[in-house]
Formats: C-alpha cells, sequence, structure tokens
C-alpha cells in the first residue's frame, strides 16, 4: 500500500485558504497556480496526492476511500451526514445556516398548507421545520435560492450567509439561525488505522497553524 496520502480539496473559496494553511504547517508542496486546471495534484515532497474536487462530493471520496483525508464545510456534513471521521475544525471559511424571507412582504393564499422553502440543503431543512412542527414543501434548487421568494416560488429559503450581504441586496431578512459552518478536516476511518502516523502528524501540524 502507498504510503502516500491522498487529500481531498474543496473547490471556491475554501480552495485558497485551504492550501494556505497547509503551506503553513510546513507543506511547502501545496503550490498552485490561479489558473492550473489539474484536479489530481501530487505532492511528493509532502507525502500527498491532492483531488480537487466540488465541495458536495468531498465526503464521498473521502468515506468510500478514494481519498484519505479531505477538507469540507461543516454544512455539507449536517447535510449528508457520511460516516467519516471529524477530528478538527479549522476556524475558517466560517458563515451560518438560516432561514430567510422577504423583508416586510406577505403571500397570497395558496390552496397548499405548506409553507413553501427554497433550499440546497433539504435534509437540514426538514429536519428544522419538522422540529418546530411546521410542515413545508421542499423546492430544491442549485444557485440564486434568494430568488424563489422574490418571484413569489416560495415563502422562504434556507442558505448559507456569509456577511448578509446578498441577503440585503435581495431585500431579504434573516429570520432563524439554523448552525454555523466553517471548514473540517474529515478521515476515511480505515485510512486512519492504515496510514495512522501520517494522517495523525497532518491533523497535528493543521491544528497549531490554524487561526
Amino acid at each position: 500500500m502507498s504510503d502516500m496520502v491522498t487529500i481531498a480539496l474543496s473547490k471556491g473559496t475554501l480552495l485558497t485558504p485551504t492550501l494556505d494553511l497547509f503551506r503553513q504547517a510546513g507543506y511547502k508542496g501545496h503550490n498552485r497556480n490561479i489558473d492550473d486546471r489539474r484536479l489530481v495534484w501530487d505532492c511528493p515532497e509532502d507525502g500527498h496526492t491532492l483531488l480537487i474536487v466540488r465541495p458536495s462530493d468531498v465526503p464521498t471520496y473521502v468515506e468510500y476511500g478514494a481519498a484519505d483525508v479531505g477538507v469540507v464545510g461543516k454544512d455539507v456534513l449536517l447535510e449528508q451526514k457520511p460516516d467519516v471521521y471529524e477530528p478538527l475544525d479549522l476556524r475558517m471559511g466560517t458563515c451560518k445556516l438560516v432561514v430567510a424571507m422577504p423583508k416586510g412582504k406577505t403571500f397570497p393564499n395558496r390552496l397548499s398548507s405548506k409553507l413553501r422553502v427554497a433550499t440546497k440543503y433539504p435534509n437540514i431543512t426538514e429536519k428544522h421545520f419538522n422540529q418546530l412542527g411546521i410542515p413545508i414543501e421542499i423546492i430544491k434548487l442549485y444557485g440564486s435560492i434568494e430568488l424563489a421568494p422574490l418571484v413569489g416560488l416560495t415563502e422562504r429559503i434556507v442558505d448559507l450567509v456569509s456577511t448578509g450581504r446578498t441577503l440585503r441586496a435581495h431585500n431579504l431578512v434573516e429570520t432563524e439561525v439554523i448552525a454555523w459552518s466553517s471548514a473540517r478536516v474529515i478521515v476515511n476511518r480505515a485510512s486512519l488505522k492504515m496510514k495512522h502516523a501520517a494522517i495523525t502528524e497532518l491533523i497535528e501540524r493543521l491544528k497549531k497553524s490554524r487561526p
């Protein structure tokens, strides 16, 4: 078995700060040009192979052993509930999952008594409103969630918010915070046993270097 540790990293806003953190932890091979389109990236000097994948795919790669370690937002873990270890909060990429609605807007009566909610987090959303005893109809969207209540598609949205600027720009107001999210290190259960020394060292170095 190879001693290389395969690490799945999230594309998008988490990628640059994650690579910065790895370099601060002493992994010198984690340099990536902004125009680099490679999805597999070998860092033999660090003993790592990096996979650059969609955030929603990181838990799958780790759970099924295609990657030993992953870095992904807590929101993705809450939604998917993968069977992985979650040993470390990297304390970066912090944001919150909220319920929001149009400010001061009333909605016409519909035949259905269920509250319509647009989100890309159907599992989290259903659990939250079930706990409140509120019947809902979930409209799953993959982007531009804030548009749904503005055109009358839904009465509420559940979405990830960082600064709140997007909500304000669309005249939406936050009504509840469901959960806080930040970047987490996750580990495949078998890999932790088979590559224990290398993965433990990685976690400890990241822990000492995190914000």
